[in-house]
Order: structure tokens, then C-alpha cells, then sequence
């Protein structure tokens, strides 16, 4: 392999698997926060305790997945710099605010706001407590905001002029308000809520599968997830088909390639404004990771459907296979994302700016065998700790919300006279626990 090559491969696979953790934690914060929102502002104390254990469990799966994911999206900045350097020379003026400022959003005000929530059980009034993690969930999809900003302008570079040979920014809101950037966005928001809804749904349905006694518990948590994915679901695949008007201007190779139409003329026009080249991406990619995408897409949507109608009278976990089905159903969203992310990237090739700057031109003078040694280490890196991540959260969702540690409370004295009780709504407390510390 190439020096570019190994550059290529050590960056898609270290994204893919980084992606997979995003995809997860944007998909099931929105989830976990509308359950501290019903669980904290429920007046029937039985109602409330059933709800608060959901919001555990659940909010504790969010948080390793989080805390794991978090680590790999620490190493990725610096590739960059590795293997890149073209690129941070060439457009490093445009898109370096974008992600400074997901850095900041992503490694400061979100990681505030989530630490606040997770040490905040039974020490804060339920209104900021809840309000924290909506906070968690705003800056989440800030942070994918402008990630999509940086590579929008990849995609399809807008409000900037190139002088030396140098692209500066010339049009801020040009940047923030560029189609590329904000259908994705729309496309991710959405892709990301049918993940986290069937990610709740298949777990909910192993439980019921298995004869769990928390049934109220997951009872309302199959319920979320079931309408989350479904009506998510139906509409990723709208907002996908959007996006082809878009790129039928911006990138009409990726469209011709993807059809095997028009592409003879369309290399031909490349040629003579840019020069010689092969400006064709690989076809054989462009249809796999699409129809990967269309096909799962459009089964998570049918299967969804269906489901809303079999949750009356629980028709949905009554028939073991149906649970079972629900829970297979847990990796596709993953894949189908990924399918994604390969036809978005792959189809921009050979450029890495859109039209500006070749992959070849942005790659760092980096010797083939540094590249290789790197490439190793990080994909085995990013490999152990995705499977890290899949062994705890699969290790804690078998468990079930007796195992949750998320929330749980231990009194600072053995005795508390006058202590306040569990329910109790002081100021101060988040349900009642005032006189205790958390432990998780």
C-alpha cells in the first residue's frame, strides 16, 4: 500500500470506529432526558420510582458509552496534523474555528454539563437536574454541528477566497449556513434518534424475552423506543433522498458514479479545469454502502411500523421471536450509518476540498513505514476500546437496572436524625435523597 493509502485507511477506520460511539451517544441522550423529565416531574410516588430506575439504567448505558467514546474522539485532532498536514495548511483559516469549537462544546461544556448530572443525584432541585441533562443533549448535537460545518466546507466549500494558494475565510454565515452542512446535520439528527430508539427497543425486548420482573420499567421504555425509531426512521430515509438535488450541483461525479451515467463527459469537463487526473470514485463502494443504507434504512422503518401496532396488549413481547427480532435489530442503524459515512466520503474522492485540494496534495511528508506503524497502533487502539465499550454496555444492559450504579446513594452517616426521607421534595434534593452522596 501507498503512503496514501495507509493514510486513507488509518483514517477511515479510527473515524468508523469513533462514528459508532457518536452515533450511540447522540441517538440516546434525547431518550434519557425525556425519562428524567417525566420520572422527575411525576406526582404518583410508585409511578416516579419506576420511572427514576429507568432513567438510571438507561442514563448509565449513555455514560460508558460516553466516557469510552469520548477517548477515541481525543486522538482523532491529531491526524490531522499526522497525516494531513496539506489540509490544515490549505483550509486550516476556514474550518479551524469550526472545530476548535467542537472541541470546546465536546471536551468542556458537555463533559461539565454530564459530570454535573451524573454527581448531581439527591444534591440538586429536580428542575436543574433535569434541565442539565437537556444541556447534555443540546451541546451533543452543537458538537456534531460544527463537525459537520468543517466537513460541509469540504464537501461543498463555501464563503472563502484562496490567495497563495491559501483558502481564507471571507463569509462567516456563508460557513455556518452552507446546505451541505445542515441537510447532513438534519440526516444525522435523525439517523441518530432511530439508533438510540431501536437501541432501547431491542434491549427493552430482550428483557421481556427473558420474563424480567420490571416490567412497568421496560414496558415504557419499549415504548419510547419503538415510536423514536419508527417515526425517525421513516423520515432519515426522507431526508436522505433530499440531499441528491444538492449534490447533483455540487458533486455531480458522485451522482454520475453512483448511476455509471454521464461520467465519460463529466471526467472529461475535470480534465480541462483541473487538469489530468482521475477524478471517478470507486463505483463498486459508492453502490454497496448506498444500497447498505437504502435497504436497512427501509427495513428499520417497516419493522418500526409494524411494531407501534403490535405494542397493543403487549402483542409485541407476548411472542418470543418478535422480542428476539426487535433485538437483532440493535446493530443495524450502526451499520447502515457507517454505509453512510462511506458514501459521503469515498464519493468526494480524489478530493479532500471539494474541487480545491486532492487527497495526494493534502498528504504530510511522512514516510511509508511511519504511516504503517501508526496505522497499526491506532486501529488496534480504537478496536480494543469499541470492544471495551460493547463488552460493558452488553455486560450492564444484561444485568438489567438492579445492577445500575448511576444515581446510587449511600447515606453519609449510618443514622441521620431528622433526616430527610426518599420522596421528600426539599429544596436541595433531586428526589429526596439530601442527606446522601452518590457513588457512581
Amino acid at each position: 500500500m501507498s503512503a496514501a493509502d495507509l493514510a486513507r485507511l488509518q483514517f477511515a477506520a479510527t473515524t468508523g470506529i469513533h462514528w459508532l460511539f457518536v452515533i450511540l451517544t447522540m441517538g440516546l441522550v434525547p431518550l434519557v432526558a425525556i425519562m428524567h423529565t417525566r420520572a422527575a416531574f411525576t406526582r404518583d410516588p410508585t409511578k416516579r420510582a419506576v420511572r427514576e430506575r429507568m432513567t438510571r439504567f438507561w442514563g448509565q448505558l449513555y455514560v460508558i458509552n460516553y466516557a469510552v467514546g469520548i477517548v477515541t474522539g481525543l486522538v482523532m485532532e491529531f491526524q490531522f496534523g499526522l497525516s494531513w498536514s496539506g489540509l490544515s495548511k490549505f483550509a486550516g483559516n476556514v474550518f479551524g474555528a469550526p472545530l476548535a469549537l467542537e472541541t470546546l462544546i465536546a471536551f468542556f461544556a458537555e463533559s461539565t454539563f454530564l459530570g454535573m448530572w451524573i454527581f448531581g443525584w439527591g444534591r440538586m432541585r429536580r428542575g436543574v437536574h433535569v434541565t442539565l441533562i437537556w444541556l447534555v443533549a443540546l451541546t451533543a448535537y452543537a458538537s456534531g454541528y460544527w463537525i459537520l460545518i468543517a466537513n460541509g466546507f469540504m464537501q461543498h466549500p463555501v464563503g472563502y477566497e484562496v490567495r497563495g494558494g491559501v483558502a481564507y475565510l471571507t463569509d462567516f454565515g456563508a460557513l455556518l449556513t452552507n446546505p451541505s452542512a445542515l441537510l447532513a446535520l438534519a440526516h444525522l439528527t435523525l439517523g441518530a434518534l432511530t439508533t438510540g430508539g431501536v437501541f432501547v427497543a431491542g434491549v427493552s425486548a430482550f428483557h421481556f424475552a427473558r420474563g424480567t420482573k420490571d416490567t412497568d420499567l421496560f414496558r415504557g421504555s419499549l415504548r419510547l423506543g419503538v415510536w423514536v425509531g419508527m417515526l425517525a426512521s421513516f423520515f432519515v430515509v426522507v431526508v436522505g433522498q433530499m440531499q441528491f438535488p444538492l449534490l447533483r450541483r455540487t458533486q455531480p461525479m458522485k451522482v454520475a458514479a453512483l448511476d455509471d451515467s454521464g461520467v465519460a463527459e463529466l471526467r472529461a469537463r475535470l480534465v480541462g479545469q483541473h487538469g489530468p487526473g482521475d477524478y471517478v470514485p470507486p463505483h463498486e463502494w459508492l453502490r454497496i454502502s448506498m444500497d447498505t443504507m437504502t435497504i436497512i434504512g427501509n427495513t428499520v422503518s417497516t419493522i418500526t411500523f409494524v411494531a407501534v401496532f403490535l405494542l397493543w396488549k403487549d402483542w409485541l413481547v407476548r411472542w418470543r421471536p418478535l422480542a428476539y427480532l426487535m433485538t437483532a435489530m440493535i446493530p443495524f442503524p450502526f451499520i447502515a450509518s457507517v454505509g453512510g459515512w462511506v458514501f459521503r466520503e469515498v464519493g468526494r474522492q480524489p478530493w479532500l476540498v471539494y474541487g480545491q485540494l486532492t487527497v495526494e496534495d493534502a498528504l504530510s511528508h511522512v514516510s511509508r513505514a511511519s504511516l504503517a506503524v501508526s496505522c497499526a497502533v491506532f486501529i488496534t487502539v480504537f478496536v480494543g476500546l469499541a470492544a471495551v465499550n460493547w463488552t460493558l454496555i452488553t455486560r450492564f444492559a444484561r444485568r438489567g437496572p438492579d445492577a445500575t450504579q448511576l444515581g446510587a446513594t449511600e447515606p453519609l452517616t449510618d443514622e441521620v436524625p431528622g433526616g430527610d426521607v426518599p420522596g421528600d421534595d426539599a429544596p436541595g434534593s433531586g428526589f429526596g435523597d439530601k442527606q446522601t452522596v452518590p457513588a457512581f
